[in-house]
């Protein structure tokens, strides 16, 4: 179980920048790609150990009960014995108590582990599931990005060869070509706008992680965290 809380913590914990960095420095995706899936098939596993170990803390809440149960039975047994003078069923009764009531604190304390456990592995599997979420949003934009960039290498190439074309002396060919070419401004213009856009979510995104990281820090000084 803690190795996989180790791997969980270390998929929450990776630098996320440094993962878009090398995405587009390979101008792919299949970096993020195998994130994901690496996020997903850790919360598989999650969720796999999260319903093993709930349902051991209910049987061990269902010992527990009827343990205390036996306890109390044995105990209201013990008094009844002594009032009609039964010593020796008393005391008999006694030493049942006794092992009993070690029974039932062996039960709390499996209980209040397993306890623990489990919300380990929910808090887990839940920040698990937030990463996730960021992780998508993050590859949408990626992607956009590297789309972006073939965009414009496409663009580079066609208003080259348009350039040729106009240096030919064709004037049908040069008005054709003028067109074009101002339709492909144009498009530039508008991919450039749409860049300056994603260069400002992008922006918004960083200052957001800055200040949750300042918040945790502030509160891990609080003792809140």
């Amino acid at each position: 179980m803690a190795s996989l809380l180790e791997k969980v913590d270390t998929l929450i914990r990776a630098n996320l920048h440094a993962l878009v960095d090398r995405a587009l420095k390979a101008n792919s995706l299949a970096v993020v790609d195998q994130y994901i899936r690496q996020i997903e098939d850790n919360l598989e596993d999650l969720g796999d150990a999260a319903a093993t170990v709930g349902g051991q803390v209910k049987t061990l809440k269902r010992k527990t009960e009827e343990y205390e149960k036996k306890v109390a039975e044995l105990d209201r047994n013990i008094d009844l014995f002594l009032q009609e003078g039964r010593d020796e069923l008393a005391m008999a009764a006694q030493s049942k108590l006794n092992s009993t009531q070690r029974l039932l604190e062996s039960y709390r304390d499996q209980l209040a582990r397993q306890e623990a456990e489990y919300q380990k592995l929910l808090d887990a599997k839940l920040k698990l599931e937030a990463r996730l979420t960021t992780v998508k949003q993050e590859r949408e934009e990626l992607r956009a990005l590297l789309d972006l960039a073939k965009s414009k290498e496409i663009t580079v190439r066609a208003i080259q060869s348009l350039d040729d074309l106009v240096g030919a002396g064709d004037s049908d060919i040069a008005r054709v070509a003028e067109s074009i070419r101002a339709r492909l401004d144009k498009a530039q213009a508008q991919s450039e706008m749409y860049a300056q856009r994603l260069d400002a979510q992008m922006d918004e995104v960083l200052e957001r992680h800055t200040l949750e990281a300042q918040l945790k820090e502030r509160k891990k000084r609080l003792g809140l965290a």
